[in-house]
């Protein structure tokens, strides 16, 4: 049975996943909570057009029986705009994530403010670490998915209080079909995950998170259980065109 570490495993490491609802931060919580962490999540409410994911993250939360916090930034969604995730007017780009049209995807120092929000809990909760999921297949096109960057930001977190808190970042090296198999492995509930930029309520199946995700579970062997919208192209299909969406 996976539970918090602060109820069966009270010598465990102290860690605040930054839990997003998708694949990559479930299989992370996942992850430390079979290797006995106390562990509590955090969601971060920016604005996004995807608010599906919150849901789908304070859902497993009260599955596992552990606290999760949704950390409400929507009075800055306007410092954000210009990204297809917290401008409305923009319209997310369907393809895969090595196009170009996917810079509109960017919300500007997402990851700075989600990590640096994570940090404050896990100061004011005396916790001893913040978790969250990059991994290498995390694209150029993210300036803040840069591994310089994690390296340099988490020296910084590390140096935010006199309470030490480390970045804990354990998927750096492997890639997001490799973290497929190890959610597998774990008996992640994947169904229950959500990536689509769209929140729609259905996966779209063709935004660059969706042909990642699709992606992901193909080059796993690991068989996919997302509901996918109806007009989304089949796998062999996706396969066939080197995962690029025909439009």
């Amino acid at each position: 049975m996976l539970k918090s570490g602060n109820r069966f495993c009270d010598k465990g490491v102290k860690s605040i996943v930054v839990h997003s609802g998708g694949m990559d931060s479930t299989v992370l919580l996942y992850k430390l909570l079979s290797e006995g962490d106390d562990v509590k999540t955090i969601s971060i409410d920016y604005g996004q057009r995807h608010k599906k994911e919150i849901i789908q993250a304070k859902a497993m939360a009260d599955s596992l029986g552990i606290e999760h916090q949704i950390a409400d930034l929507t009075s800055i969604t306007h410092l954000l705009s210009g990204s297809a995730l917290t401008s409305p007017d923009i319209e997310v780009p369907e393809g895969h994530y090595a196009e170009d049209n996917m810079k509109a995807t960017v919300v500007p120092n997402r990851n700075m403010i989600l990590l640096s929000v994570a940090t404050g809990w896990a100061v004011s909760q005396k916790f001893d670490r913040i978790a969250y999921a990059a991994h290498s297949g995390d694209h150029a096109i993210y300036p803040d998915c840069r591994t310089e960057f994690a390296d340099v930001l988490g020296e910084a977190i590390e140096m935010a209080d006199w309470q030490k808190v480390s970045l804990h970042r354990p998927f750096v090296d492997i890639t997001k079909a490799d973290i497929v198999k190890l959610g597998s492995d774990l008996n992640v509930p994947f169904e229950k995950t959500w990536s689509c930029y769209k929140g729609l309520e259905l996966h779209c199946g063709k935004c660059g998170t969706c042909v990642e995700r699709r992606e992901a579970f193909y080059l796993a062997g690991v068989e996919d259980p997302t509901e996918y919208a109806p007009d989304a192209p089949t796998v062999e299909e996706m396969v066939a065109s080197e995962w690029k969406i025909n439009l």
